[in-house]
């Protein structure tokens, strides 16, 4: 890995990937069939891309049983127990409705409603992501969604991974179809004769799968449009090398675009990391991807100080931020930017994409600057309340008619000095 002395602002190397436009082109035409021809364009991308001819998109409970069947029964109870801890993390976050009543018999509130319901897209190819059911299904249904929807793209035998089958059946989901590229977020976003519309789209895929979903925003909601894995590793020296090396691969091995960053004040801890990375990758399964990675998104900067080195981490507001110090509590207090903070030497990242509770749908691309992990709070909506009483609209009637026709809009003032008549 490449070594840096830094003492200021640095940006973390990203690759915002806006498609080609022979990609959006290809997008805009798959939305445009499925608009158009409902199922029939669903069956026909799915021959093509997935190499499987669907009469039937929804997965029968034949398929369910069968996914039990070929799971450890270990896997299902570790299954069962992440969601428990998934679950129990996020009704913390429910929140509400309120109503607050002044003298003068105003009445203000706020109403919080789930939402009708949600379309989850689950990747697929050559891996299984049980853990993306788990991480978008569960605040849905805590917030009170009705009806959840799935999505996942099925393997050449027409079926869907044991462990994501097995992991929406633990949470009740009762609509799950085997379709996945644009063709699906189409059908969620429209509907088709197989698949009812929904109002918000949740979940990770392809260039494709994220074209389709930011030409859709505004047809319905979204979460986000996720960039690749970033993890930042803030260290001082007495950090183990090893460990460090292990979780910056650990993001490394997940896409070649994916980027892994210690930042320390420590230059023996870095020359150490830097030479435990390398003695890793030979051994790791994935090595050419992770290789990649480190190659060209991978970095360890230096700095005079611990100070210094928050400072670096808050300009790179990371995805993932692991604090491996003496204190890590204390500097958490200090960090502004990051979508999930990671406290001590035995808080590795893999713990919170799978077991601990809070959510791992985070925010990519420096947009942790603005934005929040995926939560019971993006599937619920909220509506004002308003309730002014006759005594309150004599008392601030002439300034509102005064306001109004401070913007030229005469009618607004009118509407309420008509109230003031009897």
């Amino acid at each position: 890995m490449k070594i840096e002395r830094v003492n200021s602002e640095v940006s973390l190397k990203r690759t915002i990937d806006s498609g080609t436009e022979v990609q959006r082109n290809a997008v805009q035409s798959i939305l445009n069939d499925v608009i158009n021809e409902g199922d029939a364009a669903l069956s026909r991308y799915t021959e093509k891309f997935d190499g499987v001819s669907l009469s039937d998109f929804q997965v029968t409970e034949e398929e369910i049983r069968a996914a039990y069947s070929s799971l450890d029964d270990e896997l299902v109870a570790i299954i069962k127990e992440a969601a428990a801890n998934i679950e129990d993390y996020h009704s913390r976050q429910v929140k509400q409705s309120w109503i607050t009543m002044q003298e003068n018999g105003t009445l203000l509130g706020q109403k919080i409603t789930p939402l009708d319901a949600v379309g989850v897209y689950v990747p697929g190819g050559k891996a299984a992501y049980p853990s993306s059911v788990l991480m978008n299904v569960i605040p849905a249904k805590v917030a009170g969604v009705k009806r959840i929807v799935m999505v996942s793209p099925p393997d050449k035998d027409g079926l869907l991974p044991a462990g994501v089958l097995v992991a929406a059946n633990e949470l009740g989901v009762k609509e799950i179809y085997k379709v996945g590229g644009a063709q699906a977020v189409a059908a969620l976003a429209y509907g088709t004769e197989s698949i009812k519309q929904v109002d918000k789209i949740v979940g990770p895929g392809n260039i494709y799968v994220a074209l389709a979903k930011r030409e859709v925003f505004g047809t319905v909601d979204i979460d986000m449009i996720a960039g690749p894995s970033e993890i930042v590793v803030l260290a001082d020296k007495t950090a183990k090398a090893n460990e460090v090396a292990a979780d910056l691969l650990s993001q490394a091995e997940h896409d070649e675009r994916a980027s892994s960053i210690l930042v320390t004040p420590s230059m023996e801890l870095a020359e150490a990391v830097a030479l435990e990375v390398e003695k890793q990758l030979e051994t790791l399964p994935r090595k050419e991807i992770a290789e990649a990675s480190i190659r060209d998104f991978g970095a360890i900067y230096v700095t005079s100080s611990l100070a210094v080195a928050v400072d670096v981490v808050n300009d790179l507001a990371p995805e993932h931020l692991e604090i491996i110090t003496t204190d890590p509590m204390n500097l958490m207090g200090k960090i502004r930017h990051a979508g999930a903070i990671f406290l001590g030497r035995y808080s590795t990242e893999p713990i919170g994409d799978y077991f601990a509770g809070p959510n791992h749908v985070l925010p990519t691309n420096g947009t942790a600057r603005f934005s929040s992990p995926l939560s019971v709070d993006d599937f619920v909506k909220k509506s004002s309340i308003i309730s002014y009483s006759e005594q309150a609209v004599k008392e601030n009637a002439a300034k509102i008619a005064a306001f109004a026709r401070l913007e030229g809009l005469e009618a607004h003032a009118r509407a309420v000095e008509e109230r003031l008549k009897d």
